[in-house]
């Protein structure tokens, strides 16, 4: 009688109950997943510390020796006098009257420059893209391949083709029996200016494509489906919505334009004298390298300053295509 007023001692209470057992499997499991998230965070941390030193590695071997040490010597041989440190290369050099004739003509060549080869690029992307033909797969494949070229070698051919001996203009005078050959401009500024034309206008196709490539058909189809003609497509939905690309672009041939050398020394006669080819005469020339230093430091600023404005449209326009996906 007594067993049938005792307690049942088979319940939860007894450590080989299922219960129990199911309890001590999620405490297992429990330990399993935190010792396996902590072995990923640890892991996580080492990845972080071996990037860390990699950073500083590629910063001490290779950045060093070949970008920080040069530029910080450059700073201090312009910041150099007759007695130690002193302003006077940067006086000598926004003093000298021919400083503000120079920067002018650096400027003006790099707005015609920059800005026909930018406009120049950007309709090649649009036609590339918009209007496919035969062969624009080629034709884009050929522009990719142009942006390897050196830019002194561009300079060599519309010598080749267009100069006074050049055999576009040998063929033009013989053609027409003139005395003289009729094309005789390449040496100046009106060669300088075709020149890095047509070297920097396919730096502003292949991101002008990129940005096409993310636009959203529908709306351009929605757009001519209201009446729009194809300007107004132009102008009131696809320039807004791919201006981020394009003026990448645009910012990225006026930061190569601006540095520009090798056209420069090409074509460039006597009284085309850029903020490049003052420094590079101020070293070599007239030996005066506290004076080219502090040119060289002017350039940097204005490449530096246009560098971080197409960092900054760049990051805006792979925000917006992340907001597109």
């Amino acid at each position: 009688m007594s067993s049938l007023f005792s307690p049942d001692t088979s319940g939860s209470g007894s450590p080989d109950t299922p219960g129990a057992r199911g309890a001590a499997e999620l405490a297992a499991a429990d330990a399993r997943r935190h010792a396996s998230t902590m072995s990923h965070v640890a892991a996580s941390r080492r990845r972080e510390r071996i990037a860390q030193w990699h950073l500083l590695f590629l910063a001490v071997v290779v950045l060093g020796p070949l970008v920080i040490y040069p530029l910080v010597r450059l700073v201090l041989l312009s910041l150099t006098g007759p007695h130690g440190l002193s302003l006077h290369a940067y006086s000598a050099f926004f003093g000298n009257p021919e400083t503000s004739g120079v920067i002018g003509t650096t400027l003006w060549i790099l707005f015609a420059s920059a800005g026909l080869a930018s406009l120049l690029g950007i309709g090649l992307a649009a036609l590339l893209f918009f209007k496919p033909f035969p062969g624009a797969r080629m034709v884009t494949r050929f522009l990719e391949l142009f942006v390897a070229f050196p830019s002194f070698l561009v300079a060599f051919t519309l010598i080749f083709l267009y100069g006074s001996q050049g055999s576009v203009s040998i063929g033009l005078q013989r053609l027409f029996h003139l005395q003289t050959p009729p094309l005789d401009f390449l040496f100046g500024v009106g060669g300088v200016i075709l020149a890095e034309v047509v070297f920097y206008a396919p730096f502003v196709v292949r991101p002008t494509l990129a940005s096409f490539a993310t636009l959203d058909s529908r709306l351009i189809e929605a757009a001519r489906s209201l009446g729009a003609n194809g300007w107004m497509v132009a102008f009131k939905v696809i320039l807004p919505l791919a201006w981020p690309g394009i003026a990448a672009g645009t910012i990225l041939c006026f930061l190569l334009t601006l540095n520009e050398f090798g056209i420069l020394l090409v074509l460039g006669s006597a009284h085309l004298i850029t903020l490049p080819v003052a420094i590079y005469s101020s070293a070599t020339v007239d030996l005066d390298l506290p004076t080219a230093a502090a040119g060289a430091v002017v350039m940097l600023i204005m490449s530096l300053s246009l560098y971080a404005l197409y960092r900054q449209v760049n990051r805006r326009k792979e925000k917006g295509a992340g907001h597109g996906r």
